[in-house]
């Protein structure tokens, strides 16, 4: 029996440890203290922010605002713990109509960083500064500055190395900032964000009196084209919103934007109703992408649940929760079949186009190929319907019988029926193909598209330019905002749609396909096959689906799901077809 560990006494914390505990309460990574000075310059009435990144937010992040600015005599209180402009003293905490109000900010990032304050307040010809190293003030400055407040934040975590290494590497973190301010401006449209890293511009996000023209900027104009309005009452408040049509989902819940307020915020139950309101029309793992703006008395909200303020507490949270379920389920069932111009929305003449991308043709039925009975009495079927023959102890192709909905493919095979799913199968063979050769072949465009990025994709594409080249995609900036497609991957014949890029890059932001249980490389090339493979309602001809199937019959293990674990191919025995016919026998 191992020994018993010697008591050790309770003992008080050093004051500087005590202040490193606290600090990490608010500042996790270079995302949330930018999250904290573009809310401090809200809260100061700025119209314009701009947030500049040095490595990811890793050595150097800058947010500078045109706002009211701090007065001289009051900088050393502004990193001071607990000392805020948002709360008189005495408070009362439980109405808050600020998005900052802890009054810990400043002083925790600058406990754990290098920290620079430049401000002009009005009144003041000049601009007054701060040095602060390690939560200690190092001295005062002056320098010449417009109305308004800069705080530049270098060498985050310098002091806590041991946190400063659990941090991602610049690329991801740089994502993540640009998602901040992405939700920063969905949660307020009328104030406009600049983000830029490494001195080149990533996003610019102009203000505007109008959500969807705001979520345009952030999603695209295909959102645009495809969104829906969302208006109505909850308890307690109301609901507006813009969300995409079903055809726009995304696969992970990153791209439903929450406002409470005009404060950014995560709640699960909202999510989830949101969720459930699409649960029709959005297959398992597809999420609702939109912006939605709730807004509750104050005095029934708790936004002091969460250190980051990232969370709320609703009153009556699954009242509303439930009440936004139906808002958006009547929103959604309301939208004609095909989606038009938003609500006021100026004809196409009046906006010129950011880029040269066209909606995606409507997707056709495709024929259904001539099953092997006609075929027998027109004659011998044609080659790519036979099955393939084999070697001893290999197992013939199934012979293909048609194509149901330009999805499912029915075959014959010895034992019955075999219906393929033509997405599963083509992502299978892409899959295994990226793992054993690293690349997918490319198709340079005759006329080159040209399509617009948010900030947090053109981050995505910045940090996994090397996955999206070996995808066979070739991108180049093309403007301001707008990227150009020379290239798409090709595989067999089969071009991918230029939209998949997107998608490719939304993923690969989230580290590639989570449903994939193996490691991050395998996650990439699961991400990077499935937007390069067939789509459901894709055309696709038997000779091209003949080829997929031998493909995978070539493989030296046979594969039985697509990469994320759905099946390629459902067998039917005879005897089940005879039990459903209520056939007795042969």
């Amino acid at each position: 029996m191992s020994a018993r560990p010697p008591r050790r006494p309770i003992r008080r914390l050093a004051p500087e440890t005590v202040e490193r505990i606290a600090a990490g309460e608010v500042v996790e990574r270079p995302a949330s203290v930018v999250k904290e000075l573009m809310e401090n310059a809200i809260d100061a009435g700025a119209t314009s922010i701009t947030v500049r990144l040095g490595g990811g937010g890793l050595d150097r992040i800058e947010v500078a605002d045109d706002g009211t600015g701090i007065p001289p005599p009051e900088l050393e209180l502004a990193v001071e713990r607990h000392a805020t402009s948002k709360l008189p003293p005495e408070g009362p905490i439980e109405r808050i109509d600020s998005l900052g109000f802890r009054g810990e900010a400043l002083a925790a990032i600058a406990t754990v960083a290098r920290l620079r304050i430049l401000s002009r307040a009005a009144g003041h010809e000049v601009g007054e500064g701060l040095s602060v190293v390690g939560g200690t003030v190092a001295g005062r400055f002056a320098a010449p500055r417009s109305p308004g407040t800069t705080v530049e934040v270098e060498e985050l975590f310098f002091n806590t190395p041991a946190r400063r290494k659990f941090l991602k590497g610049p690329a991801a973190e740089q994502i993540e900032v640009a998602r901040t301010v992405e939700r920063s401006y969905l949660a307020r449209p009328e104030l406009s964000f600049r983000l830029e890293a490494e001195g080149r511009e990533l996003a610019v996000y102009p203000g505007t009196s109008r959500l969807w023209e705001a979520a345009g900027h952030v999603f695209g104009e295909e959102f645009s084209r495809q969104a829906f309005e969302l208006r109505g009452e909850v308890p307690g408040g109301r609901v507006v919103g813009i969300l995409g049509r079903p055809p726009l989902s995304s696969p992970s819940s990153l791209a439903l934007f929450l406002a409470v307020n005009g404060r950014p915020v995560v709640s699960r139950t909202v999510h989830q109703a949101v969720r459930a309101a699409f649960a029709v029309e959005l297959p398992r793992g597809r999420f609702p992408v939109g912006a939605i703006h709730l807004e509750i008395d104050p005095e029934a909200l708790d936004v002091n649940v969460h250190p980051t303020k990232r969370e709320i507490r609703l009153a009556r949270e699954r009242e509303v929760a439930e009440s936004l379920r139906v808002r958006v389920r009547e929103a959604l069932i309301s939208v004609p079949s095909a989606p038009g111009a938003p609500p006021g929305a100026p004809g196409p003449a009046a906006v010129p186009p950011r880029g040269s991308r066209a909606s995606a043709p409507p997707r056709r039925p495709v024929p259904m190929p001539a099953a092997a009975g006609i075929q027998q009495r027109l004659g011998s079927p044609p080659e790519a319907l036979r099955g393939t023959g084999g070697g001893p102890g290999v197992r013939p192709r199934p012979a293909l019988l048609g194509c149901l909905q330009a999805l499912y493919w029915v075959a014959e095979s010895p034992e019955g029926l075999v219906l393929f799913d033509q997405h599963a199968a083509s992502e299978r063979l892409l899959y295994e193909t990226l793992r054993a050769d690293g690349t997918l072949a490319r198709q340079a465009l005759v006329d080159p598209v040209v399509i617009p990025l948010s900030g947090s994709r053109k981050a995505a594409l910045s940090a996994h330019a090397a996955d999206v080249a070996r995808a066979g995609f070739d991108v180049e900036p093309f403007g301001p905002g707008n990227y150009r497609v020379r290239s798409v991957p090709t595989y067999r014949g089969r071009r991918a749609r230029v939209e998949a890029l997107e998608e490719l890059l939304d993923e690969l932001a989230e580290g590639g396909r989570t449903t994939v249980p193996n490691g991050l490389r395998e996650r990439r090339a699961a991400t990077l096959a499935c937007h390069a493979a067939i789509r459901a309602g894709d055309p696709v001809s038997a000779e091209e689906f003949a080829r997929v199937l031998d493909g995978l019959a070539a493989l030296p293990e046979k594969p039985s799901t697509c990469p994320h674990g759905r099946p390629i191919a459902l067998e039917i025995p005879r005897g089940r077809l005879d039990r459903w016919f209520l056939r007795s026998g042969p």
